[in-house]
């Protein structure tokens, strides 16, 4: 190791354009899956043809890509320059769903996104000075949960991914993806570190490889339609801006910064570098920004996905290189939709054998962060267990808030955001506040407090 290697940030790091790409491509089809159900969820509730969807899908992609390279190289700032992958959040489905099927329609749906992006963008300084109010009590329990909450996506992926699908939860499907999830642990427990970091990617190969002989797997579509396609401005037309619709998205703003910033956090333990309220206010006004830009191209608001967090976590490959390569691809995958014909084409339940590996990553990530908790401290105990469970509501019933305001599902809708809200209110209350100091026994000796 040179010493210039070990004065660098493991972020900084370049590995050279072959390992970069080889790296980026297991970032895409990591989130691929995840990029293309906003788009698609959408498109359909706006009753558009599948041309018109596939066109939603090719802009995602593209914005996706851009949005990631802004991201992770980064300009003066704007840009966290962390190895953090873009794309359509899926926070703002159900409320882009419910503006779309109440008449104002894509358009309605694309001027909601675009202002209410930018006040975000306005409000990034103030809003990453919140910082000083994510000590490890507070991230541990996020990152923890943001592992926790992708669990059930890995789960319907292994059974099949269309739960109106005749084979859905079949032995054939989950029996793929365990074969999957063998094929990752066997690949890591080889000695070679470039086996074992790109062990995601190649057994989604060699899964998709096995299951298409087992007659899984449908690759005969690939070369059918057109196989170069450049985003046309406002394809669906010009934006409209309805003050319902805007303060509707503008919630939902809110909540995909406190995620983002969630995200940033958790990336930056897992990789280990200083992440600081500037970082933070750049990372998200790269969010903003992307989400501003990504309606001229027929695209939704843009967030950090957290199941690529867990794949820095589980190949130790921490270069904002490495996914900066990742945004290049999916900008040629919105470019060549034959490309993107044939990611999609790998077989659902392989993607949940190595999601399953990748998610758990997560949360076992913000395990390692709670352990660094002092548990003897009762206050710490009351946080960490109310914000997880908290947290857990939502990912086991998504309908737990289903008669309460909507500005309320919009907040809580996640188990990320409600674990993010819990454990930042509760640390104010226990940490900030000190209102336990006034029931502290006069002959106890204070413990010293680091945890804020």
């Amino acid at each position: 190791m040179t010493e210039q290697s070990k004065t660098v940030s493991p972020e900084h790091e370049y590995l050279g354009a072959v390992k970069s790409i080889a790296y980026g491509l297991q970032h895409v089809l990591t989130m691929y899956g995840g990029i293309i159900a906003p788009p698609l969820i959408i498109g359909t509730a706006a009753g558009l043809s599948p041309t018109e969807i596939g066109l939603l899908i090719a802009a995602a992609l593209f914005v996706g890509g851009l949005a990631t390279m802004l991201q992770t190289l980064g300009v003066k700032y704007i840009g966290a320059k962390l190895p953090l992958v873009q794309g359509v959040s899926f926070a703002g489905v159900a409320t882009m769903v419910a503006i779309v099927t109440t008449g104002g329609g894509l358009q309605a749906v694309y001027g909601a996104v675009i202002i209410a992006s930018l006040i975000g963008f306005f409000l990034a300084p103030y809003f990453s000075k919140i910082i000083r109010f994510f000590p490890p009590v507070v991230t541990g329990c996020v990152i923890t949960v943001i592992g926790l909450s992708l669990l059930p996506v890995a789960v319907r992926w292994m059974m099949g991914g269309n739960s109106k699908a005749p084979e859905w939860g079949s032995v054939e499907n989950i029996g793929i993806a365990l074969m999957t999830l063998a094929i990752v642990i066997c690949l890591n427990l080889t000695r070679n570190l470039t086996i074992r970091r790109l062990s995601i990617l190649l057994a989604i190969i060699l899964g998709s490889v096995f299951a298409y002989a087992f007659g899984f797997g449908d690759f005969s579509k690939v070369a059918n339609g057109v196989w170069v396609q450049v985003p046309s401005f406002f394809a669906f037309g010009l934006p409209t801006f309805e003050f319902t619709a805007i303060l509707a998205m503008l919630i939902v703003t809110l909540v995909i910064m406190t995620e983002t910033t969630a995200d940033i956090i958790a990336v930056g333990e897992i990789i280990g570098t200083d992440v600081d309220a500037a970082r933070i206010s750049n990372g998200l006004r790269a969010d903003m920004l992307s989400s501003a830009v990504a309606p001229i191209f027929g695209s939704f608001m843009q967030s950090a996905f957290a199941q690529n967090v867990g794949l820095v976590a589980i190949t130790g490959v921490k270069s904002r290189f490495v996914v900066a390569a990742g945004g290049m691809i999916l900008v040629v995958l919105g470019l060549l939709p034959i490309m993107g014909r044939l990611i999609a084409a790998i077989p659902v339940p392989v993607l949940g054998g190595a999601g399953l590996v990748l998610f758990g990553t997560v949360a076992a990530s913000g395990i390692r962060t709670l352990a660094k908790i002092d548990y003897n401290e009762q206050k710490n105990l009351i946080i960490v267990a109310t914000a997880i469970a908290a947290g857990m509501i939502p990912i086991i019933d998504h309908s737990f808030y289903a008669n309460f305001p909507k500005w309320v599902q919009t907040l809580f809708h996640s188990g990320i955001s409600s674990t993010c809200l819990m454990a930042v209110i509760l640390n104010l209350l226990f940490n900030h506040l000190n209102f336990l100091k006034a029931h502290t026994p006069i002959n106890s000796k204070p413990a010293a407090d680091t945890q804020h």
